[in-house]
């Protein structure tokens, strides 16, 4: 018995050990970020592999970019844009996937094979098109033309769909028995059991939508209308970039997702734990 417990103890030990070194590994782009912004430009651009700390501590990168780049501008786009997506994605999902997952009309798994095949196609191949509905209606540089190409998301249609799936057909036919019709049993029944897909669905948009980058680069030009991603690519020049201005900025962009994620944490690991998937 002491034996038994003896090996459990030390697989227990490997286990922490390797958890630990894999969140170290997992740190070090973002400590790295954290150096960078502090080194001067000679330092930031060094080959020794040896200069890893700053010889002193520079704030000169973050008052540059502070006076060179309207974050509170940034900000707003890149808030608005991520909340209007989450908000158009899980309510078309929610809707699409009660549809595809609980109703039997003409047609459905006609509808839904075509739901799949936009998640197996790259995402690259829409932008043509939908720069084209964007540009034809005049929307060009602005909030709706960020928005638009996740008002509806295949993979949250698929994800909601399998998790109406997985209720029980009893609870339908209780709601149909006291007098509930279709819209009734979706809003009052059904939706409400599928919260923790829609709080997933919520977090893969957010973080979808915070990283993009070639969308917003293409449909918003305006320097008023850009977001944190494109802001960032532009700092970078053709032939010489200021990695500490650019570090620095980086660093100041991730406040809004590091307090997202702190005042959200309880329900990014039950989205993430109870959906099965992964950012």
């Amino acid at each position: 018995m002491d034996s038994m417990e003896r090996n459990r103890k030390i697989v227990t030990a490997v286990i922490h050990i390797v958890l630990i070194l894999v969140s170290i590994t997992m740190l070090i782009p973002f400590i790295w970020m954290i150096l960078t912004a502090f080194k001067s430009v000679t330092e930031a651009t060094s080959v020794d592999p040896f200069v890893i700390f700053p010889t002193v501590w520079r704030k000169d990168s973050f008052t540059a970019v502070m006076q060179n780049m309207n974050f509170l501008m940034l900000y707003k786009n890149t808030l608005l844009l991520i909340f209007f997506r989450v908000v158009c994605a899980v309510l078309t999902a929610t809707m699409a996937g009660y549809a595809f997952g609980r109703l039997h009309f003409k047609g459905r798994d006609a509808c839904f094979s075509l739901v799949l095949f936009q998640m197996m196609v790259p995402a690259q191949i829409f932008i043509i098109p939908q720069y084209l509905m964007i540009s034809k209606v005049g929307m060009l540089n602005t909030i709706f033309a960020l928005v638009f190409p996740g008002m509806v998301t295949a993979f949250g249609t698929f994800l909601l769909r399998q998790g109406y799936m997985g209720l029980p057909n009893d609870l339908e036919e209780a709601a149909r028995l006291d007098g509930c019709n279709i819209g009734q049993t979706f809003l009052y029944i059904m939706a409400p059991l599928t919260r923790s897909s829609m709080v997933a669905l919520g977090i893969f948009t957010a973080v979808f939508a915070f990283k993009d980058l070639m969308w917003p680069m293409i449909v918003n030009t305006d320097k008023d209308m850009l977001v944190l991603s494109s802001a960032l690519a532009k700092m970078q020049g053709q032939y010489v970039s200021k990695f500490p201005e650019l570090m620095a900025a980086s660093l100041i962009a991730c406040i809004p997702m590091i307090v997202i994620y702190v005042i959200f944490q309880k329900q990014f690991i039950e989205g993430i734990a109870t959906s099965g998937g992964k950012l």
